[in-house]
């Protein structure tokens, strides 16, 4: 009996041990103490876990005796067991350099496939999918594709040195980018595009330097690397909705060239001011869907949004994969459990039926339309359609007709190996809204945080700039990014031509350089002398340029124009603000990583030095990530 009553305490005892909650909380670094951003912590055996921060801090609760998995892509997985320490730093080893592993697990040939009888694919393909299912998501590095029903599956093992442009591993597209060259001012002295606030290119080339992975240069778009980040622009003191900073520096990665920024800042508008919302939740829960990158990482991003709903907002989830469906008619903001649920209760799996999910959104947002508010459809997914209106054509028609009812659309993206930035691209700009890349919660807690109100709150719509360059002043000009955003010159005063919308306390960023007259270049091609056309100067011999904008009101379908001057200065980027010094380290980087043909260095040591200059007080920390994400690239 004595006995047995031991038994039952020692047990009690350690019940009570196991359901004892500990919050814990450290940081992960590499074994050079240098902090990694997004690294998995999961408690062993569930699927509770979190990602660590831009420093490489963590917290997380977990029971006494449980024990907590550090991985990161590259290095050694670590595991720690809980005990009373409440504080668990943990440096990680980079594991032994491999190159991608590719493992095909089953493989039919087409000869089999004609001749076997419909049971005989289903069971070889069950057999496939019993493998598939056991090692996705399972091990960081690890990546099952199989696009094809009946084609082979394939099991990528990702190591450091692994390669993201590699076609037998990635399906990644891309939209192709030529970038800007240097235009004579004599031939061409007009310059216009559109303003983009889209800043997925910059959380993308970081997922994949976190990785390790090789950046494809059309993956990286400048001016969304540079606009990531938000500078200190004064806040609109006219009637204007935003306020206009254009100065100029020599350049520095070009002695022969200055460096012309132009930064627009949209009114701040405080959340209480923020006019109801409609939203409707347009989620992919497609097989492509169906890892942890994906989905799961979606389910708690989207948990941060309804946190900061109000209960004048109205919230609808449609969720499409081989069909689209309702799964939550428009329910208040108050109702955040209720949602919440909606959420949880997603699975992946099924083809990808985006247009049908496109068509009931809208259906949704129409049906529920706030004539005062905020009318949005927010799409979710890794942009791979392949069922319906699948093509970036049909797919751009569908949303033109769409945003005529006055709703707007943001495209959100998650996941890797076959994410579609072109596609999500081409919907968020004709769908007059913006598009993001969510890599980690942090990123989660930016975009649908701290920023989104903002986002939602359109304070401008259709904004143009166009540069018109003195010739006596300049004699070429390059764009830096915005490839995409490039506008004939008669689109300026066009009002029927779409451009990009600014949000409350939205700031955009555009860098020109300019080659002074007089000076001889290496970028420059000669030319023939023009037989009729003159540079006629006028009075303006101090000028360097003129930038013009234009603007339509939210509601509105005429367009106001604003118009600035930049003089001939002769600042050094040394004395400039720590704005400028910041946003032209984030180009020069954009500019190596494109293997750019108009910059005088490759060297990461000049971008450090540029950014740490102009680092300034950084109060989130993301310009500190910046640079550590440059000391860590290849």
């Amino acid at each position: 009996m004595k006995a047995l009553f031991t038994f039952l305490a020692i047990a009690l005892l350690g019940f009570q041990l196991h359901a004892q909650n500990v919050a814990i909380s450290g940081t992960v670094t590499d074994d050079g103490g240098l902090p990694l951003p997004g690294a998995n912590v999961i408690i062993r055996g569930t699927s509770t876990g979190t990602q660590t921060d831009f420093d490489g801090r963590y917290s997380i609760e977990a029971q006494l005796g449980q024990t907590l998995v550090y991985s990161y892509v590259g290095f050694e997985t670590q595991e720690v067991r809980v005990g009373t320490n409440k504080i668990i730093d943990v440096s990680l080893l980079p594991s032994a350099s491999l190159s991608e592993v590719v493992v095909t697990a089953y493989s039919v040939n087409n000869d089999a496939i004609r001749n076997a009888k419909g049971y005989g694919i289903r069971r070889n393909r069950s057999r496939t999918a019993n493998l598939e299912s056991k090692l996705q998501g399972k091990a960081a590095g690890v990546k099952v594709t199989n696009s094809n029903v009946g084609a082979s599956p394939t099991f990528v093992i990702r190591g450091t040195s692994s390669n993201i442009s590699n076609p037998v591993s990635e399906n990644e597209s891309y939209g192709r980018i030529e970038e800007n060259i240097f235009k004579s001012v004599t031939t061409a002295p007009l310059s216009t595009f559109s303003i983009d606030v889209d800043k997925a290119g910059y959380s993308n080339i970081r997922r994949m330097l976190n990785n390790g992975q090789k950046v494809p240069e059309d993956a990286v778009k400048i001016e969304e690397m540079v606009n990531y980040f938000a500078y200190n622009y004064p806040q609109p003191s006219g009637k204007d909705p935003f306020s206009i900073t254009a100065d100029m520096v020599n350049s520095p990665w070009n002695a022969d060239a200055k460096l012309v920024r132009i930064g627009l800042k949209g009114k701040d508008i405080s959340l209480e001011n923020v006019p109801p919302s409609n939203l409707v939740f347009l989620l992919d829960v497609s097989g492509s869907m169906d890892s942890p990158n994906k989905l799961p990482l979606l389910k708690a991003a989207l948990n941060v949004l309804v946190d900061r709903l109000r209960e004048k907002d109205k919230v609808a989830i449609v969720v499409y994969a081989g069909a689209a469906g309702l799964v939550l008619p428009p329910t208040s903001g108050a109702e955040k459990q209720l949602i919440k649920n909606a959420i949880e209760n997603l699975r992946a799996g099924g083809s990808t039926a985006g247009g049908a999910g496109i068509e009931l959104a809208y259906k949704i947002a129409a049906e529920n339309f706030s004539k005062d508010g905020n009318n949005r459809v927010i799409l979710a997914t890794d942009g791979d359609f392949n069922v319906g209106k699948s093509s970036d054509r049909s797919m751009e028609n569908l949303i033109e007709e769409k945003r005529k009812s006055g709703v707007f659309l943001t495209c959100l993206g998650f996941g890797m190996g076959n994410y579609k930035d072109s596609k999500l691209e081409t919907l968020a700009d004709k769908g007059n809204g913006n598009h993001a890349y969510i890599d980690t919660m942090q990123e989660a807690q930016k975009v649908l945080g701290t920023e989104f109100f903002g986002t939602l709150y359109t304070i401008a719509k259709d904004v143009k700039i166009q540069v018109e360059f003195n010739p006596a002043k300049v004699q070429a000009y390059r764009l830096i990014g915005y490839e995409n955003r490039l506008l004939n010159d008669e689109d300026f005063k066009d009002d029927t031509k779409d451009a990009g919308e600014l949000g409350s306390g939205h700031t955009v960023t555009a860098l020109y350089e300019i080659i002074p007259v007089g000076i001889k270049s290496k970028y420059l091609k000669d030319i023939d002398n023009l037989k009729y056309t003159k540079q006629v100067a006028g009075n303006y011999t101090d000028e360097m340029l003129t930038v013009k904008f234009r603007y339509k009101e939210p509601d509105g379908d005429v367009s106001k124009l604003i118009v600035k001057t930049v003089k001939d200065e002769n600042s050094t980027i040394e004395n400039a603000s720590e704005d400028l010094k910041f946003s032209a380290a984030v180009a020069l980087f954009g500019m190596q990583l494109r293997n750019s043909e108009f910059i005088d260095t490759k060297k990461k040591a000049d971008v450090i030095a540029l950014a740490e200059a102009g680092k300034g007080t950084d109060k989130d920390g993301y310009r500190a990530e910046f640079i550590r994400l440059v000391k860590s690239s290849k």
